[in-house]
């Protein structure tokens, strides 16, 4: 939609508090659950906003499509890990991420290089104070799933992107891994 929006007045703070943290995942920081929440963030106004750009969903996806194609061709000789998409099912690229060992080196770089990035999520479900002691119970953690929250990066993606930006995106992370490429 065009953003975020709602209210819930009270002058009980403990309630505006626990309403907080309910409406936006249970985070009192950013990607930090701190008790199981939901996104209620959506208003009748967006709502209604949403029921005019649902007319072009099906072209914003295939703009998506088209810039995550470039992006796997661009970033192809990389060795960085790009998103998998099996030949039998459709992708719309919400998010187009990749993962590499070296992710925040790579984030600085594109950020002096004028191009934002985030890191989604990047306290895993089970890391985080809400669900740590109720969902998961294993001694051992979850080591593919850690591992790869150290290593995400996602890249611009939206459908107004324009090729030139990605082309300059996968550039930019090309040279990158070719100038941080140890020597043979």
């Amino acid at each position: 939609a065009l953003g975020d929006g709602g209210a819930v007045v009270t002058n009980d703070a403990a309630l505006a508090e626990r309403v907080r943290l309910l409406r936006e995942y249970g985070w009192r920081e950013r990607y930090v659950s701190h008790e199981p929440g939901m996104n209620s963030r959506l208003d009748e106004l967006q709502a209604a906003i949403l029921r005019v750009k649902l007319k072009h969903l099906a072209v914003d996806n295939a703009s998506r499509q088209e810039l995550a194609r470039q992006y796997d061709e661009l970033l192809a000789q990389t060795g960085m890990r790009c998103p998998h998409k099996p030949s039998t099912v459709g992708h719309v690229y919400h998010q187009y991420v990749v993962r590499t060992p070296r992710r925040d080196e790579l984030k600085v770089f594109l950020q002096a290089n004028g191009i934002g990035t985030l890191i989604h999520y990047p306290v895993p479900i089970h890391l985080q104070p809400a669900y740590r002691e109720r969902l998961f119970r294993s001694k051992h953690g979850l080591p593919e799933t850690e591992e790869a929250a150290r290593e995400i990066l996602s890249l611009p993606m939206h459908p107004h992107l324009a090729n030139a930006e990605a082309r300059r995106v996968g550039e930019c992370i090309s040279s990158w891994c070719h100038d941080a490429a140890p020597a043979s």
